[in-house]
């Protein structure tokens, strides 16, 4: 690739989508290859985007297709970078904590010991005291993990990307054919909308509904394993959910699902009866098979401009942001040496 003068940035990279994956992948990039000038082009920008409204609490399930190692790294990574900005200055602005709990299940798992417990801290099997509180539940498991509010970390996130030397467009993006155009590269982080922008059909919505209440006494998280039930403590709040509705395009409030969650947290924690319901939220996951994350390219008036996807984390996304962020900023390093960027006409 062509050198560039030092007080020059010569090469155009696009990323679409300001959800915590299309900030993330904007920062990495901005922040580490000193020859690009990254500009974020979104229609939603915090507190507007999926993301803003999730728990953001640190664990994940496996995606049947992406090899082991390779999710384990996703979260290692992001867990590592997380836990920094828990442990310094900034965590208390980025909304970056640790947070300590359990994950119940009805039945014993097939696997006691999932692909990220290496990563969290303290991960053990309950006691046989400890599943008391669980008359239900067989087993458990116990662990330190991270919480990630989204309603802070993303302005945060935002304020860094601009410090890097990055730009904000709030603009809706129809066409990548167009936007390419104008600029050498695209990462692709629009999430659901990549089912119409990249003509995805495999990327479908994951409706979640939650409730937000005042409950200040509840310290620990508690998850039921099914991924249907969960109380997650918050700086704020807390967090009461939720729903895993798949193919259900409704942002409506829907007041049985509402019902329903108290319900189940309530059994889980019955303090939670008397908590003041302060807040509710509805946003569609952006659900896939497996994450997207690869690269083609765009031929646009003789240039090849390269396209880096990185989206359909379902509700992962948080979980997975900074490591599939570090990959995707790879792949545009990896094009421009493969393929210099041509003279844009």
């Amino acid at each position: 690739m062509q050198e560039c003068r030092s007080d020059m940035k010569c090469v155009e990279v696009l990323v679409i989508g300001a959800g915590v994956v299309g900030l993330s992948t904007a920062v990495c990039i901005a922040e580490t290859l000193s020859y690009c000038s990254v500009t974020i082009m979104a229609e939603k920008f915090s507190p507007d985007t999926t993301s803003d409204g999730a728990a953001g609490i640190l664990f994940a399930s496996e995606f049947p297709d992406v090899p082991l190692g390779r999710q384990q790294r996703w979260f290692k990574e992001t867990f590592d970078h997380l836990l920094a900005i828990a442990d310094s200055p900034h965590g208390s602005d980025a909304g970056v904590f640790l947070c300590s709990g359990c994950q119940i299940f009805k039945e014993v798992p097939c696997d006691k010991k999932p692909f990220w417990s290496d990563f969290v801290l303290g991960f053990r099997n309950m006691t046989r005291h400890e599943m008391k509180r669980f008359p239900n539940h067989t087993f458990g498991q116990a662990f330190t993990t991270i919480k990630c509010e989204c309603v802070s970390y993303l302005p945060w996130l935002e304020k860094r990307f601009r410090e890097a030397g990055g730009q904000i467009r709030y603009e809706k993006i129809t066409s990548l054919q167009n936007v390419a155009q104008m600029y050498d590269v695209i990462v692709n982080c629009s999430g659901l909308g990549s089912r119409l922008l990249a003509k995805d059909e495999e990327v479908y919505p994951i409706r979640g509904q939650i409730l937000k209440v005042n409950a200040p006494w509840v310290k620990n998280f508690i998850r039921d394993g099914d991924g249907k039930t969960y109380i997650y403590p918050g700086i704020g709040y807390v967090t009461l959910g939720g729903t895993r509705q798949a193919d259900d395009w409704r942002l409506e409030v829907d007041k049985e699902d509402s019902n329903g969650i108290m319900e189940r947290c309530s059994q889980l924690e019955p303090s939670l009866r008397k908590a003041q319901v302060i807040g509710h939220w509805v946003g569609l996951r952006p659900g896939r098979p497996n994450p997207r994350l690869e690269r083609e390219y765009l031929y646009v008036k003789g240039r090849h401009v390269p396209l880096v996807h990185n989206y359909g984390h379902g509700g992962w996304g948080i979980t997975l942001s900074w490591g599939t962020a570090l990959d995707a900023r790879d792949l545009v390093r990896e094009s421009l040496f493969e393929k210099p960027p041509q003279a844009r006409l």
